[in-house]
């Protein structure tokens, strides 16, 4: 089968980061489906206008496709794999969902990327649940792999860990793409792609319009913050007079090393996550510049390629987009070596 006739259906696809991956090894998105508005926009702006935007649970099995592929990650915060399925929670129940449609159309494989949080999540009876969750696409009748990757390893220029899991249909159990980075570059490996590789062209500001790469908003306060942090530094670098008892309370009992950090240009980013235009959520602040990272520099560190414009009107829908996202690249990876198995 070549690459260019394995259909794939696409759910929770979001902005379309793990969708791009998969277009770009080749693979046709023959339907996809988001319910956020701000999502479904920019995926059909970018992507195509295949993307159903609708609650999955109320779009009906049978006007989902049959492909060779289904990918997508189900929000699962707080989700039960025992017990009663109507949880308070909907988002608890998208995993059920994403069930729901394997064992109605049973692809040749899927493809399932959660956080990192999957690992140690239990459910109400205080088992884990990615056991529970696996013995479950297991007995659909998948070989089941699963793997916690780091993006950076990838040549992401982004410290980003996900769990993915891939099942393939009947006994042909998939292997995870060998590395291709890492940190020294040692052992026949390329070095990690830095901050400044990967935004370092870009200037102060560009308000070309549709670029998305305009001055961050920031208050007085974020202002002096960003000016005493330096780079690879944190909270601990701001003067003690700061009038935030988070600060303090940060300084005096330590952890969440990242929080008001900023960048070092020869290391990858911390994980960008859907409040990076704020210091006090991760390591967001410009290792040269005195102000937070723009969405297209998030967008950099997510590899989504700079022709990709967020047609959203809001800034919160378009920090949704880029966050959430799966990266482009390392998607593009997976989807490559996927194909040796399908």
């Amino acid at each position: 089968m070549s690459n260019q006739s394995v259909s794939v259906v696409s759910l929770f696809s979001g902005g379309g980061g793990l969708d791009l991956g998969f277009l770009n090894a080749g693979y046709k998105i023959i339907w996809a489906n988001d319910s956020n508005k701000d999502a479904v926009e920019c995926y059909r702006s970018n992507i195509g206008n295949h993307i159903v935007c609708e609650d999955i649970y109320k779009v009906n099995l049978s006007d989902i496709p049959l492909a060779d592929v289904i990918i997508g990650g189900p929000p699962c915060q707080s989700f039960s794999l025992a017990g009663k399925r109507n949880s308070d929670d909907l988002r608890g129940q998208l995993v059920w969902r994403y069930l729901d449609i394997l064992k109605s159309h049973m692809p040749k494989a899927f493809l399932f990327e959660n956080v990192v949080g999957l690992l140690s999540a239990k459910n109400k009876n205080g088992e884990k649940i990615l056991p529970l969750l696996i013995s479950q696409f297991e007995a659909l009748g998948y070989s089941v792999s699963c793997a916690t990757l780091n993006a950076a390893d990838y040549g992401v220029p982004q410290q980003r860990k996900r769990v993915i899991i891939v099942g393939i249909k009947g006994n042909n159990p998939f292997t995870f793409p060998k590395p291709t980075h890492n940190e020294n570059g040692s052992n026949g490996l390329s070095k990690y792609v830095s901050a400044a590789e990967a935004i370092g062209d870009l200037p102060l500001f560009d308000d070309t319009p549709g670029f998305d790469h305009l001055m961050p908003q920031m208050s007085e306060l974020d202002k002096f913050i960003v000016r005493h942090v330096k780079p690879g530094g944190n909270y601990m670098d701001i003067p003690d007079e700061v009038p935030s008892e988070r600060i303090k309370r940060l300084k005096r009992d330590g952890g969440h090393t990242t929080c008001y950090g900023r960048l070092l240009p020869d290391k990858p980013a911390y994980t960008i996550n859907t409040y990076f235009n704020r210091p006090n959520v991760g390591c967001n602040i410009h290792y040269k510049f005195d102000r937070l990272m723009t969405i297209r520099e998030a967008m950099r560190f997510q590899t989504f390629p700079d022709s990709y414009k967020l047609t959203c009107k809001s800034k919160s829908g378009k920090h949704l987009v880029v966050g959430n996202a799966v990266p482009p690249l390392l998607a593009s990876i997976l989807a490559a070596h996927l194909l040796k198995f399908i």
